[in-house]
């Protein structure tokens, strides 16, 4: 009889072409080995099922529960039972694991705070590239049979630029210290961190948004969501950015309101947005975002600034050496939250 049970409520990296493969949890069952009982959330066609009874019945009897997109929920809680000792978030990102909720409940929550910096800063810095350069209108035109060196109109000469980074943290620091080699200027906006911090990046701080926001030509955006980054950017914001300056996100999809986003490009407010992000995670699912996604001023991706295979590949182990120490009484310090010995 195996001694726990762990349950992956919902795991990427199981979904391959659509179709769900239980035998590509290798390095789970490598690392965690023989004697746990290694469960995961139900599925249908190609997705997961987050929201439903099915997982609640499935989470059952849990030890650890390891998200991706699934919402932490008192329910979710109360359906793995008095056994559940805490949450690993497979990923960087902690909104959907409800840090408030754990500490209240005296359970422990993890994340992976830095698996993927490397990868959202080159992402950031395409996205934003993509942009200066109107790289999207070029490739459209030469591949629909026309060549023509002013479709898309003329970029700017980018060293005579400036860059504005919202949010200093170890992704804001990796896309100051990439496109530093391109950009002018760099100035920084973060009210947690010290002036004297960006000055080690070639980057220059600034006491407020708006101060940012009206001096930049690229503003990107490396915040995480919470009540104080919800929908910062609205029109008000949009209002402040030059004619000719871009909007990127590769953070949270929340941080942008759409409908402002939308009537900025539409009304020429700015010139144009490189996005990653968006919420609900499908913009499609979304009316509010059809005049963003069919803008032609727009360089969108899916969800994806996060990924490459050696990125996905340190995710997986790294989570599942957390799963294994903490079913050991282990207590790493890297990506703790909130420890089950902190109890209000």
């Amino acid at each position: 009889m195996n001694a726990h049970t762990v349950t992956y409520t919902d795991p990427p990296w199981l979904v391959a072409d659509g179709r769900f493969d239980a035998g590509r949890a290798t390095v789970e069952h490598e690392v965690l080995g023989g004697d746990v009982d290694l469960r995961f959330g139900p599925h249908a066609d190609g997705r997961y099922r987050i929201d439903c009874p099915e997982l609640l019945e499935r989470v059952a009897g849990s030890e650890i529960l390891v998200v991706y997109r699934c919402q932490v929920t008192p329910e979710l809680l109360d359906a793995a039972g008095d056994q559940l000792r805490g949450i690993v978030r497979q990923g960087v990102g902690i909104d959907n694991l409800n840090v408030p909720l754990l500490t209240e409940r005296g359970l422990f929550g993890y994340h992976v705070p830095d698996y993927c910096v490397d990868e959202v800063a080159a992402h950031t810095a395409s996205l934003g590239l993509a942009l200066e350069r109107r790289l999207i209108p070029q490739h459209q035109t030469l591949k629909s049979g026309s060549f023509a060196i002013y479709a898309g109109g003329t970029p700017n000469r980018i060293s005579r630029r400036t860059l504005g980074i919202v949010g200093f943290g170890r992704i804001g620091r990796a896309v100051a210290a990439k496109l530093s080699a391109f950009y002018g200027q760099v100035l920084v906006y973060d009210p947690h961190v010290g002036r004297d911090l960006p000055e080690g990046y070639r980057a220059k701080a600034v006491d407020t948004l708006a101060e940012l926001l009206q001096r930049s030509h690229t503003v990107t955006l490396h915040c995480p969501l919470n009540q104080e980054t919800e929908q910062m950017i609205g029109a008000d914001q949009l209002r402040l950015m030059r004619p000719d300056a871009y909007l990127l996100n590769a953070a949270r999809g929340k941080l942008i309101d759409p409908v402002a986003l939308g009537k900025a490009l539409n009304e020429g407010w700015i010139a144009g947005a490189g996005l990653d992000v968006f919420f609900p995670e499908n913009p499609h699912d979304d009316s509010r975002w059809q005049p963003v996604l069919e803008h032609p001023a727009t360089v969108v991706t899916s969800h994806r600034a996060f990924l490459s295979e050696d990125a996905e590949a340190s995710s997986r182990r790294r989570v599942a050496e957390l799963v294994r120490d903490r079913l050991a009484g282990r207590t790493p310090t890297v990506g703790l939250l909130c420890d089950e010995a902190v109890r209000k």
